[in-house]
């Protein structure tokens, strides 16, 4: 919990996370939001970049102890996998969304032997579907992957279902609920306000919950 609560510390202070619930956000797919999240500002924030990747490398060799291996997705778990590793002092890689179409027309980089023991760094999972492609093309290309390392997580439900379908393991640094209990106790949003973004993480293409219904 510790690790939950000192990230959610660390995205709030920098405003990777941030909460908007009197005007939210509207997603691409049309779904409005009352969060915000780029986790690319950790990268640009010298004190928490330090406290999260080592979060992430620990929570590695906690979860994953035979892990040999990283691999980030592209582009925003790249950088994450990359500081990771060099403090664990073990290989990383990354995975494009789909393969180059010159060269060698990679979908992978990184030299990967089939049979390594691979975990995915990701920055933050909604439904799980870019993530789990990530995990497929691994799999596809001989990789045995142990599981996910995620900054941040919204416990959707069709994420959960998504992740246990394709039997994989993803531990999150933090996750929607934890942020928002520490967004109200550091006053970034009303203690109030935590019944309706929970609401919506439960069942975002239902809008109630903006006017508070919920």
């Amino acid at each position: 919990m510790e690790i939950q609560k000192n990230t959610a510390k660390a995205l709030l202070t920098i405003g990777a996370v941030f909460f908007r619930p009197q005007e939210p956000f509207t997603w691409a797919s049309g779904i409005k939001s009352p969060v915000y999240c780029d986790n690319r500002l950790i990268l640009s924030a010298p004190a928490q970049r330090k406290i999260v990747e080592q979060y992430i490398a620990d929570t590695v060799k906690a979860n994953y102890p035979e892990c040999e291996m990283l691999m980030g997705t592209s582009t925003a778990g790249i950088a994450h996998a990359a500081i990771a590793a060099h403090l664990m002092d073990i290989p990383m890689g990354y995975v494009r969304s789909g393969a180059k179409d010159h060269g060698r027309q990679n979908q992978i980089e990184g030299k990967m032997e089939p049979g390594t023991k691979v975990v995915v760094i990701e920055d933050l999972i909604s439904t799980g579907g870019s993530v789990i492609e990530v995990v497929d093309a691994l799999r596809n290309a001989g990789a045995e992957v142990l599981g996910i390392v995620s900054i941040f997580t919204y416990n959707m439900q069709k994420g959960l279902d998504r992740l246990a379908a394709a039997n994989v393991k993803n531990v999150s640094l933090t996750n929607f609920d934890v942020i928002a209990e520490v967004a109200a106790e550091e006053g970034y949003i009303e203690k109030e306000d935590i019944a309706r973004l929970i609401a919506f993480r439960n069942n975002p293409s239902d809008e109630s919950w903006i006017g508070g219904t919920k």
